[in-house]
């Protein structure tokens, strides 16, 4: 595999993926002179990583296709610490059972994104805990501490901020983890000859951590590089939404909520972010920008960013059942939703609620939709039916029919015999289900 650093270098720089880089002459010839192992590393403080974890994971993939090998570093070690980066408040601490749970899952998820099984830059996927888990704390202070000065590291701008932030403070636990993760960097250099280390633009004073003990222990140079973190236009955050945080994790954030967050992406931001989430060209996604400009219809540019990175994390088949369901409730035609399907609209598509503990007998439907929300009062479900535009699984609901939800609301009646898609109007959904 050809190394093309340079032209590697001016695609990120395009795409606006370089926030910052040390020794930038000194690092283009480095990658420019052969194959380099690279790594970035990931804690497990949840059970899954979310989509902020997607700008490095496709840098480590950039990088790897450039011709460089990249490592994975899940945080056995680091996870039992936690960073406190630009964080306001120390994080809560969890068990090492539940950390070595939460690195094993995130080894698989870091593995969907690199290549293990090419002949030159196999990816490979460590954990820090193996190196630190046999050290002792007098040697970690006598062989790694004494390369820090407090001086230096009070002034680092993400420590900085907790010391001066009145009532919180930071901890000697937390202030010690800029020395961990530069110890994972000069151990790295050492068992795999890895010379960069890349982050987010919150890891600055990390990685140049590790640059400097990787000199200090090793005598080697070393090379940092990070990327600006995902912001939104409007100012909100970045991979939150009213129901929560996006995860990789289909079990966490269905294939459909996922799909459905790209394609709403303002037009203020869709083009940076087919630039930092999707692998077309710079000049392919310029082209589309230009003709969503010039065209008079709806952009293309969220349709092209939902189904790109939908297949990234979840493959063919995820991006099939995201776009089947999406066409399903839009055009009303819910006949040929799976199980799956319906399982994923249930997870986080649509509201939902549940039929069982209900007297259905003694239940008007227009009370049942009205508390689930699809109306403000029983007369707008009244009002709704009078001019048939309840459905249920598809079918047209009129004030002729059984007006009793027992009648409405049968096991038969339900796709798999639990699953009710109730629409009214042309909006508003809800999903009753017998579970």
């Amino acid at each position: 595999m050809a190394v093309v650093s340079n032209d590697l270098l001016n695609d990120l720089q395009a795409r606006g993926l370089i926030a910052q880089m040390t020794a930038e002459e000194e690092l283009k010839n480095h990658l420019n002179s052969g194959s380099r192992t690279l790594y970035c590393g990931f804690d497990p403080t949840a059970d899954s990583l979310h989509i902020g974890s997607l700008v490095p994971l496709l840098m480590l993939k950039r990088f790897q296709l450039a011709g460089h090998k990249p490592l994975a570093l899940v945080g056995g070690a680091t996870g039992l610490i936690g960073d406190p980066s630009f964080k306001a408040v120390e994080r809560k601490l969890n068990g090492p059972e539940v950390v070595s749970e939460w690195v094993e899952k995130l080894r698989a998820q870091v593995s969907q994104f690199i290549e293990f099984n090419t002949d030159l830059n196999s990816a490979e996927v460590v954990n820090n805990y193996d190196w630190t888990k046999d050290l002792s704390v007098l040697d970690f202070l006598r062989d790694v501490g004494k390369h820090f000065s407090i001086n230096a590291m009070i002034q680092k701008e993400s420590v900085k901020q907790r010391i001066d932030r009145e009532g919180e403070g930071i901890s000697f636990t937390e202030f010690t983890y800029m020395i961990l993760q530069s110890f994972d960097f000069a151990e790295l250099n050492r068992l795999h000859n890895c010379t960069l280390q890349i982050g987010g633009s919150d890891q600055w004073g990390n990685i140049t951590g590790g640059t400097d003990l990787t000199r200090r222990q090793n005598g080697n140079q070393a090379f940092g590089l990070t990327m600006p973190l995902v912001t939104k236009s409007d100012g909100t955050k970045f991979g939150k939404t009213e129901t929560g945080t996006i995860w990789l994790d289909a079990g966490k954030t269905s294939q459909y909520a996922f799909y459905q967050f790209w394609l709403t992406t303002s037009d203020a931001d869709v083009y940076k972010f087919l630039k930092y989430f999707t692998f077309l060209s710079v000049e392919d996604i310029n082209e589309i920008e230009k003709q969503d400009k010039e065209g008079n219809g709806k952009p293309q540019a969220q349709s092209i960013l939902a189904r790109a990175v939908t297949k990234l994390v979840h493959g063919e088949d995820g991006l099939q059942a995201a776009e089947r369901i999406t066409q399903a409730l839009f055009s009303g035609d819910t006949n040929l939703l799976s199980e799956q399907d319906l399982a994923q609209i249930q997870q986080d598509g649509l509201p939902s609620s549940s039929l069982v503990g209900i007297d259905l007998s003694a239940t008007p439907l227009t009370s049942l939709m009205a508390d689930a929300g699809l109306a403000a009062s029983g007369k707008q479900v009244k009002d709704a039916l009078q001019r048939n535009s309840v459905f249920v699984n598809g079918v047209a609901k009129g004030l002729d029919d059984n007006m009793n939800a027992a009648n409405i609301f049968k096991p038969e009646n339900g796709y798999y015999d639990k699953y009710f898609l109730v629409k009214l109007g042309k909006k508003k959904h809800h999903l009753f289900v017998i579970d």
